[in-house]
């Protein structure tokens, strides 16, 4: 499933990340968003996604939602 399906408050796990932009996934990465890490939807805003990553909480807008899958 996508991120952008994602329901608020539960945790997920990063499956992959389906981009092949390497500027996006380097991006990603630094967040500490890649395959295996934990990922928990704080929040849906209009547009956007509040993510929290490790001790991080991360705004996504939709799209770039659609491309990180979990499970």
């Amino acid at each position: 499933m996508k991120l952008s399906e994602a329901t608020e408050g539960k945790e997920y796990i990063i499956k992959d990340i389906l981009i092949d932009d390497e500027e996006v996934v380097s991006f990603l990465f630094s967040l500490g968003c890649y395959s295996g890490e934990e990922i928990t939807v704080i929040s849906r805003l209009r547009g956007s996604f509040v993510v929290s990553i490790k001790e991080g909480r991360y705004s996504f807008d939709n799209q770039l939602a659609e491309f990180i899958e979990v499970e």
